[in-house]
């Protein structure tokens, strides 16, 4: 059920939540799939929504004004310095936890992953709710990650008491999850958040691209189409030959492929993350055998679009015979 924002609607939301049920909530990332994150049982419900396995750690959210001391043992300097200028935004901290977070949000670590989210209605309900929110992506798992009320009550609508429509997200793509307990500081996940605004106070950092499960979205295979996604660098010319029933998805717009899709017009690494799982989403449902992606630029914002489209991707395994194939054709 999506309903719109009014008074109205953010009580009957806030009623779900402290009944221990979950919703569909805007953020200026994605949607969350929001459920209280105090409350064992409602973060179960998260799980079972999802099909989420109970190894994936989830984010907590906060309301601007939250005292992060009620769910954490310490705030290291460093991260003080983040949130003073990031939040509210699309940085996730990973934070040593209070004995107050179930183990299922964590996962049985002694750290906790928190934001604090820069949407106004994510703002009202949790400051209404009174208490932090688990809020992974509201679709199910490994799939894509939705960026509209209608994206979520396509995969979730008899799963969860209601989804608020807040419109489309602004950004489009996770928030970065940075680790500050270890020096240099860890990227944990490419996200919204450059590394360049990240190291504008951490200095040097080490991105960390696959590990033991520490923080949310460290799958290898996440974030995935169900139709078959090959990344490529796709050519200009000779695209006529593509193989039968593929769909491009280009970062730029060269020209007018029928069936076809770019992630921006003029190659606006901002625009293209906004528009990448709704991109995605469009073209799983256009009945192609296969997707195959551009690479972005791997600067910036397209350093963390990289990262989802190779967790969408086949597999390379799979990719490297197709990719000298298909060049050869092009």
């Amino acid at each position: 059920m999506i309903l719109p924002i009014n008074e109205t609607t953010i009580r009957l939301a806030v009623e779900a939540l402290e009944e221990g049920l979950c919703i569909g909530l805007p953020t200026e990332t994605v949607y969350g799939l929001a459920g209280d994150g105090l409350n064992p049982l409602a973060v179960a419900r998260i799980f079972e929504a999802k099909n989420r396995p109970a190894f994936d750690p989830l984010i907590l959210h906060v309301a601007s004004d939250y005292d992060l001391l009620k769910i954490v043992s310490s705030v290291p300097l460093v991260a003080q310095e983040l949130i003073k200028k990031y939040w509210p935004g699309p940085l996730t901290l990973i934070l040593p936890k209070n004995d107050c977070v179930p183990d299922l949000v964590t996962s049985g670590l002694p750290s906790v992953a928190v934001r604090c989210p820069d949407h106004a209605v994510a703002q009202q309900v949790l400051a209404l709710f009174g208490k932090p929110l688990a809020a992974p992506s509201a679709n199910l798992f490994g799939r894509l990650s939705p960026t509209s009320a209608a994206a979520v009550d396509e995969e979730l609508h008899d799963r969860i008491a209601m989804t608020l429509d807040g419109g489309a997200c602004r950004m489009g793509l996770e928030s970065t999850i940075v680790d500050v307990s270890t020096k240099p500081v860890r990227v944990l996940r490419l996200g919204a958040l450059s590394l360049e605004a990240l190291q504008d106070i951490c200095g040097e950092l080490e991105v960390i691209t696959q590990s033991m499960i520490v923080s949310p979205g460290m799958l290898d295979h996440h974030y995935a189409p169900q139709t078959p996604l090959y990344l490529c660098e796709i050519m200009e010319h000779g695209l006529e030959l593509k193989p039968q029933g593929s769909r491009l998805l280009f970062f730029t717009k060269k020209g007018d492929w029928a069936g076809d899709f770019s992630l921006c017009e003029n190659g606006d690494l901002k625009e293209a993350a906004a528009n990448l799982f709704s991109r995605l989403r469009e073209l799983d449902q256009a009945g192609a055998s296969m997707i195959l992606a551009e690479y972005v630029p791997d600067e910036g914002l397209g350093r963390a679009i990289n990262d989802r489209l190779k967790k969408a991707s086949t597999g390379t395994a799979s990719w490297n015979g197709l990719s000298w194939d298909l060049k050869a054709r092009l």
